[in-house]
């Protein structure tokens, strides 16, 4: 059994936020983050947007500062009213809150783009500068480029800059951006942008920065023009880039390219594994994207949601592989959650490394969504947010704990791939402990539909030591077939 953190108030920078309702507040030990603000109830097309949501958190620390990003106001058929942040500067003892200007026609009526999507955190070290990235939505929902908006304390942003676009057809997808941290890396102060171009089947791209992300490259693409999504760019201390992405160049597959030259040129993408996947029950939007991180001696971890330890495939573990150098990758493993046949179906993972280790010391935290019972219905499925983690670099894995729910489906933003929490999660150490960042909900009230905020633990969560060993090494047979959604799935 997991163990259920115990009620707490949520304070933010010594003040209590506005909360969506007295109901939400009142979940576990948690923190509220952020509130949605905005009251715009139908786009330019008549679409409805679902107010009283914030969903699809990144999160990134570096020093006492941890700045996390969301979608602030979903819409139905994609994109958000605005990004909001919520930034802590004393190691998440308490944290400020705000929307990024310039964004979109609801915080600047002179912006051509009717909504915004995807954030991405970064901090280059070099430069000194806060970036969270994003994609704009024109009213026909076209993407033309990627905004990067930029702060020098996490807490003041700029109106965005655009990268440039790549050649041909434009509509892109599912942006995530890296900085190189390493002072003695040849590179250091890139920073990179992954991107996949929809307009041109989901071609994977990759942008840098020199200048602090003022301005970008070109986008390049690999030498074999890997197509795919979900891509999240990692580096070496050595400089190297290596971005894992789910592939959808033949079978389903989690994969991986990098560059070695400061992002001028990419490598082709090599497989990690093959995807087996069980479809989450009650129409709840998933899909097996990766989560990837990295230790302090450049190795990289990737985590996604898989079935294939399941015989016939009735529910998802979380599953990882690791690699020295992006090319290599370790037989897959198993997060020991739930024993194997449990029944209990996990999800959407949020991977988090701790930068200080590595190795057979490295620390690993993980946050996810879980259902107890895969096999349940819109009506009967029951959301939940757990935690776990590892003292040693994967090997073994313990301190369970339930973060937030359980969740009734009808109260989350509802989209035309499901109800929605987030394509992606994230977690993120600061010094030894863990902050992930959940999307949680509760009942709306008789004038609020929707009561959908985003929440982080009111303190950091330590790593547990020992625990149950992952269960190691399986291939993919066996597992269901992966489908694939028609149209970007990360808007």
């Amino acid at each position: 059994m997991m163990r259920r953190l115990v009620p707490a108030l949520a304070l933010v920078s010594g003040a209590l936020i506005a909360m969506a309702s007295s109901a939400l507040a009142a979940v576990g030990t948690l923190t509220q983050l952020s509130s949605d603000p905005f009251t715009n109830t139908t786009a330019a097309d008549g679409v409805a947007v679902y107010h009283a949501t914030q969903v699809e958190p990144d999160t990134f620390a570096f020093g006492s500062t941890i700045v996390s990003a969301f979608q602030s106001g979903r819409f139905h058929n994609g994109g958000a009213s605005d990004i909001g942040w919520a930034t802590s500067t004393n190691g998440g003892r308490s944290f400020k809150h705000g929307f990024l200007p310039g964004t979109t026609s609801q915080v600047d009526p002179t912006s051509p783009f009717e909504r915004v999507s995807d954030p991405s955190v970064a901090f280059d070290a070099r430069h000194g500068v806060w970036m969270i990235s994003s994609i704009p939505l024109l009213p026909n929902l076209v993407v033309p480029t990627v905004f990067v908006s930029r702060s020098t304390d996490g807490l003041n942003w700029s109106n965005p800059v655009s990268i440039p676009a790549p050649t041909g057809p434009v509509n892109l997808d599912k942006n995530w951006t890296v900085c190189d941290n390493t002072p003695t890396s040849p590179h250091f102060g890139n920073c990179y942008t992954e991107v996949d171009n929809f307009a041109t089947f989901d071609l994977e791209l990759l942008s840098t920065s020199s200048d602090g992300g003022i301005t970008w490259s070109v986008p390049v693409s690999t030498p074999t023009h890997a197509h795919g999504l979900g891509g999240q760019p990692l580096v070496q201390p050595n400089g190297n880039v290596v971005v894992p992405f789910e592939s959808i160049d033949g079978l389903a597959t989690i994969a991986a390219f990098g560059s070695t030259d400061g992002g001028a040129t990419l490598t082709n993408a090599v497989p990690i594994s093959q995807i087996a996947f069980h479809p989450v029950a009650g129409n709840l939007r998933t899909s097996p994207l990766p989560s990837a991180e990295i230790d302090g001696a450049g190795k990289v971890y990737v985590a996604w949601e898989d079935c294939r330890f399941e015989p016939g495939c009735p529910a998802n573990d979380i599953v990882f592989s690791s690699s020295s150098d992006g090319v290599t990758w370790s037989a897959v493993s198993r997060v020991p959650i739930d024993p194997i046949g449990s029944g209990v179906d996990h999800f959407i993972p949020g991977l988090a490394v701790d930068k200080s280790t590595a190795g057979a010391s490295g620390h690993l935290a993980l946050a996810f969504y879980f259902y107890p019972n895969a096999a349940c219905t819109v009506s009967t499925c029951q959301l939940d947010a757990g935690f776990i983690s590892s003292a040693d670099g994967g090997g073994n894995w313990g301190g369970k704990e339930q973060l937030a729910g359980p969740m009734t489906l009808s109260w989350l933003a509802f989209t035309t791939q499901g109800f929605m929490v987030g394509d992606y999660i994230s977690t993120s150490f600061v010094g030894q402990v863990a902050f992930p960042a959940i999307t949680n909900a509760g009942p709306g009230t008789p004038t609020q539909n929707l009561n959908e905020a985003m929440f982080t633990t009111s303190s950091g969560l330590a790593v547990a030591s020992g625990g149950t060993p992952a269960t190691m090494g399986a291939a993919a047979a066996g597992g269901s077939s992966l489908s694939f959604v028609v149209g970007p799935l990360s808007r």
